[in-house]
């Protein structure tokens, strides 16, 4: 018997299967028994495509990027101790985008992080996937009511694989979210994934997000949005100016007429 997370795993000893690991419910964990043909054939022989075989070494070993902003991002934790165990996926965090083929994003996008979230998705290697989890992360959640500075949804910024609704999704929820995805990642094709590449961006008018090329330039990008909120804010005084002198003048000539 070897220890498993919660459960208990029996490791048979036979010739044929010394190298399985079985569940108790009798399926194999990241099982290739579906592309095998001839079941006479010796397991060190493997008869399938390179689609197929492509697609499970990817689902197989999911690196995510862990985007994490607020206390979503703790219920994601969890999932490293013993008792979820989400090395069982394949699951390594890395601090790199350029190893990362998963970005987590957990907790409030303001306008400020834009930029830097972007920049993080555009430097991870194709093919890639995101997983949005949380009501703040997927609708900006009760900090986008009249706020100028939250970003209403990434999906307005990169686009989303899984959607993870919860304030905040529990560990069992967050599994759901992986085995759903690696359910997706099984069954692309190459012209999906060249689809996914091209797919287009969103953006929410009420925050005047632009699209950013392909060479992500920080810098410009807030400088740009400075910009933007500078000259509405000048504009809104203004007008907030040419009102107060109107309704001043207004006064002025009722009093005067009032005298008169």
């Amino acid at each position: 018997m070897a220890k498993r997370s919660i459960r208990m795993v029996l490791i048979t000893n036979s010739s044929r299967d010394k190298d399985r690991v079985y569940s108790p419910e009798g399926l194999l964990i990241n099982s290739l028994e579906p592309l095998i043909v001839n079941p006479g054939i010796s397991n060190s022989i493997l008869l399938t495509n390179l689609t197929d075989f492509s697609n499970w070494s990817r689902l197989s070993s999911l690196w995510p990027l862990l985007y994490g902003t607020s206390c979503c991002f703790i219920e994601f934790a969890s999932l490293i101790g013993s008792r979820f165990d989400f090395d069982r996926y394949g699951l390594v965090p890395r601090s790199s985008p350029r190893q990362a083929d998963l970005i987590v994003t957990a907790g409030t996008i303001n306008m400020k992080m834009a930029p830097s979230l972007i920049r993080l998705y555009e430097q991870m290697p194709h093919p890639k996937y995101v997983i949005a989890m949380g009501a703040c992360t997927i609708t900006g959640g009760m900090f986008s009511t009249d706020s100028y500075s939250t970003v209403r949804g990434v999906d307005k910024l990169i686009p989303v694989d899984i959607y993870l609704p919860g304030c905040p999704p529990k560990p069992e929820a967050i599994i759901d979210a992986v085995t759903k995805l690696r359910k997706k990642i099984a069954q692309e094709t190459y012209t999906d994934q060249t689809c996914y590449q091209t797919r287009t961006k969103y953006f929410s008018l009420n925050h005047r997000l632009c699209l950013l090329s392909s060479s992500v330039d920080s810098e410009k990008y807030n400088k740009q949005m400075i910009n933007q909120s500078s000259k509405s804010l000048l504009n809104s005084f203004f007008s907030r100016v040419d009102n107060i002198e109107h309704r001043l003048l207004n006064k002025k000539e009722s009093v005067s007429k009032a005298r008169k």
